[in-house]
C-alpha cells in the first residue's frame, strides 16, 4: 500500500489500526511482532508516515469472540480477585489463539472461567492479556480483568515495574557469577519466527536487558535465575544464547544438541525455562503485591539428574 497525501504525516500505528479495523493497541501488536514493514523495513510504532512510502502488513487472523470458543480447560489459578488474576500457565499452552492454534489456549480457558470479566483493550484475540509467556515456557502471568486495570498494568510494565523472575537450566557454565546483559534486538533478517541480537541502528533494534544470577552448578550445566527489565519476545532464550550458553531443550536457539538433553528428551518438550516470580502494584489499592510458584515436575526431575552427573 503506497501512502497518499491523506495519510501522510499519520503514526504508524494509527494507519494500521484504520487499515486492518482493529485497536491501536492491536496494531501496535503487528508492528512490534516485526509483521508490518516501511519500505521493507521494520519501524516504531511513532513511526510518521511519509508521501509514498509503502508499507507491508502481514495479516494475522482476527476471531471475533462470539466465535473464539470458551473451553472448560483447568487453569492453576495463582491468585483473583475483581481486578486480576493470575496464572501459572503449564509448558505447551499457547496464550491466545492464533492461525493453527485455535483452542486450547489459555485464553479459551479464561472466557470459561472469566465469562465477561475480561478487558477487551488488547483486541479481540488477546482477552485481557497484558504480558505474554512463549507456548513452552511455564509459570506466571497476570491477566486484566476490566480495562482500568490493563491500562494500569500495562503502564507499569512499560515503566519497568513489574518485576518477572524466571529460573532456567543452560547448558555449559557461565564465566561470571552475575552480570547484565544489554544488547539490542529485533526480528530475525531471514527466519521471520526467531529473534536476534542486532546492532543498534539496526531498523526495528529495541534496547533489551537481562540480569541474571547462578543458583548452582553442575558438570557443564548451569541452574540459574533470570530478571527481566525489559522484556522482547524470546528476550531470556535470545540472550542465552548470545551468551553461548543456550537453554536446555531450546532447539530454536541452539540448544537440545547435548548428550544429557538426548538422553532426557522424555523431560523436555522445549526450553526448560519458568516464570517463578512476578512483584507488580495492584491496579486498584496500590498494594505491591509478589507471587511465586513452584518449578514444574520435570524441571525438579532435570536438576535432580544432574545432579547424579
Amino acid at each position: 500500500m503506497k501512502i497518499s497525501d491523506i495519510d501522510a504525516k499519520k503514526r504508524l500505528d494509527v494507519y494500521v489500526s484504520q487499515v486492518t479495523e482493529t485497536t491501536r493497541s492491536f496494531a501496535q501488536g503487528l508492528i512490534e511482532d516485526g509483521l508490518v514493514l516501511v519500505n521493507g523495513k521494520e519501524e516504531s510504532k511513532n513511526y510518521k508516515l511519509r508521501l509514498n512510502d509503502d508499507i507491508e502488513i502481514e495479516k494475522r487472523e482476527v476471531k471475533d469472540l462470539e466465535f473464539c470458543e470458551a473451553e472448560d480447560i483447568p487453569l492453576d489459578i495463582v491468585y483473583e480477585d475483581e481486578d486480576i488474576i493470575v496464572i501459572n500457565k503449564p509448558s505447551g499452552m499457547v496464550v491466545h489463539p492464533a492461525p493453527g492454534n485455535e483452542n486450547g489456549t489459555l485464553v479459551n480457558a479464561l472466557l470459561f472461567h472469566c465469562k465477561e470479566g475480561l478487558s477487551g483493550i488488547n483486541g479481540v484475540v488477546r482477552p485481557g492479556i497484558v504480558h505474554r509467556i512463549d507456548k513452552d515456557t511455564s509459570g506466571l502471568l497476570v491477566v486484566a480483568k476490566n480495562d482500568e486495570s490493563h491500562v494500569f498494568l500495562s503502564s507499569l510494565l512499560k515503566d519497568h515495574q513489574i518485576k518477572r523472575e524466571y529460573h532456567a537450566i543452560l547448558t555449559g557454565r557461565l564465566r561470571e557469577e552475575s552480570g547484565t546483559i544489554k544488547t539490542y534486538m529485533a526480528r530475525h533478517p531471514v527466519d521471520r519466527k526467531k529473534m536476534a541480537v542486532v546492532a543498534p541502528n539496526r531498523q526495528g533494534a529495541r534496547e533489551a536487558i537481562t540480569h541474571y544470577s547462578v543458583i548452582e552448578e553442575y558438570r557443564g550445566y548451569t541452574y540459574a535465575k533470570m530478571v527481566l527489565e525489559t522484556g522482547r519476545t524470546h528476550q531470556i532464550r535470545v540472550h542465552c544464547a548470545y551468551l553461548g550458553h543456550p537453554i536446555i531443550g531450546d532447539e530454536v536457539y541452539g540448544g537440545g544438541k547435548t548428550q544429557f538433553e538426548k538422553a532426557n528428551k522424555s523431560l523436555l518438550s522445549g526450553q526448560v525455562l519458568h516464570a517463578k516470580k512476578l512483584t507488580l502494584i495492584h491496579p486498584r489499592t496500590k498494594e505491591e503485591m509478589t507471587f511465586e510458584c513452584d518449578l514444574p515436575r520435570e524441571f525438579l526431575e532435570l536438576l535432580e539428574r544432574l545432579k547424579r552427573l
